[in-house]
């Protein structure tokens, strides 16, 4: 599904800041991976989302995605099979329209804008049967801009959103880290409810070490550019917290902290 091929990324280059991030990095995801990856700051993980979805150029390699080489494919275009659910719930949506008038908008991804109405009557039951399984109360709430929401409600409606369009991959980047304890297990079932009905291929970056070994089929933790650690089925499930935790401690170690 996603191929990443030696893969180099410096900042700042020429500079007495310059940083090699990336040096000859290679991942590859098979399709229908629902992928955590965890890591400390500076560890690579959100620059390896930027790369993937086209946002940050890269040096040198190449991306292969569903066997096409996208490496210098626009971010834009990208987005026509790729969905994103930033960490901020105030990306991902439109907070002056509605939450109707933000589902029309993604239900029209990558079809032809004519003069036609901007939301179709017809779609309306549909859309209130999508916001209906986030059992939130969503449904009732159809003409309320999307602004007045709070932030669990917003991030399990940019879920909604993300996957409305035919899109073959979901990129999800911190996507519970702003919101409170209750909120973020929220978004989280949901999330993994939707990746699972849909089986879409997932790369979720995530903090929260719980959701990483509870939620997916393959964990990666990242430091300074490298996977450090690669582990899915049975040795996934029989990962937990403590043996991320103790990771993260040698790591520390060896850094001097």
């Amino acid at each position: 599904m996603l191929r990443l091929d030696n893969i180099n990324k410096t900042f700042n280059a020429g500079t007495i800041d310059e940083c090699r991030l990336f040096n000859d990095f290679s991942l590859h995801i098979e399709k229908g991976e629902f992928v955590s990856v965890i890591g400390s700051n500076g560890s690579g993980k959100t620059t390896m989302l930027n790369i993937i979805c086209g946002s940050m150029p890269i040096d040198s390699g190449s991306i292969i995605f569903d066997g096409k080489d996208i490496t210098k494919l626009s971010e834009y275009k990208r987005a026509k099979y790729m969905g994103r659910v930033f960490q901020s719930p105030g990306m991902g949506t439109c907070p002056n329209l509605t939450i109707l008038e933000n589902m029309s908008l993604a239900d029209n991804k990558n079809k032809t804008f004519g003069l036609s109405k901007g939301v179709n009557k017809k779609r309306i039951d549909y859309y209130r049967s999508l916001v209906e399984e986030c059992g939130i109360g969503l449904e009732n709430r159809m003409n309320v801009p999307v602004g007045s929401l709070s932030g669990g409600q917003r991030q399990a409606l940019a879920l909604v959103v993300a996957n409305m369009a035919d899109i073959d991959f979901l990129v999800l980047d911190e996507h519970t880290a702003a919101l409170d304890p209750k909120s973020s297990q929220l978004v989280m079932q949901l999330t993994d409810k939707f990746v699972k009905k849909s089986n879409i291929t997932t790369l979720m970056v995530t903090h929260n070490l719980r959701f990483a070994v509870e939620y997916g089929s393959r964990l990666l933790m990242m430091h300074e550019g490298n996977c450090i650690v690669d582990i899915k089925g049975e040795e996934k499930k029989n990962c937990d917290v403590d043996d991320l935790l103790r990771k993260f401690n040698e790591i520390s170690i060896e850094k001097g902290n």
